[in-house]
């Protein structure tokens, strides 16, 4: 494991190490949840929506941009995809996130998401926590943690203000693992 995807696991571990003594103690482990651990447990439904989004981050990486992939789902469907597309479309706010709340809004033809899901591979920037905010999600699901720009938790909790008009819950560390090494090794290739 490289030295970044280990210290992404690290971070996340104790984090997860902190919430769960918070919530259950310090010596007690959390209840099982359903579909979780041993073999031939079903793929929770954030994973599976995650694999979309790792999917759109293949497609932005295959078209040169850095690989970061969103899916926008309301009632268990997809309504909304992206994939980072700056360079190509020559537009500063063409990431993943702004693009999949674009189609999705389009598809409902409705700027306001209020129960949808938004699921992206990286941890959104400030702008994108900003945008998920004025389509007042119900929640965004992230996968590797950003600490130079993550506006969701490493820098801010934008999502999680309640002096904003809105909030949504946050859930990261979704395929963490399988989305930290995208964004390694499309940056290695590239040195």
């Amino acid at each position: 494991m490289s030295g970044s995807m280990a210290r992404v696991r690290d971070i996340l571990a104790d984090r997860l190490d902190g919430m769960v003594g918070a919530v259950y103690g310090r010596d007690a482990m959390p209840p099982p949840q359903e579909g979780e651990g041993g073999e031939g447990s079903v793929m929770s439904d954030d994973e599976e929506f995650m694999g979309l989004a790792l999917e759109e981050a293949r497609c932005a990486a295959a078209d040169g941009e850095v690989p970061i992939g969103a899916v926008v789902v309301l009632d268990g469907r997809v309504i909304g995809r992206g994939h980072n597309r700056p360079i190509g479309a020559a537009d500063p706010t063409a990431h993943a996130e702004i693009l999949a709340l674009r189609e999705a809004a389009g598809e409902i033809k409705n700027y306001r998401l209020p129960r949808a899901v938004l699921y992206v591979t990286v941890e959104p920037c400030p702008m994108c926590c900003g945008a998920a905010l004025q389509a007042r999600l119900a929640r965004v699901v992230y996968g590797a943690p950003d600490p130079k720009a993550g506006a969701a938790r490493s820098l801010y909790r934008l999502l999680e203000d309640s002096r904003l008009n809105h909030e949504a819950t946050v859930t990261g560390g979704v395929r963490s693992e399988e989305c930290a090494a995208l964004i390694t090794e499309f940056f290695r290739a590239r040195r």
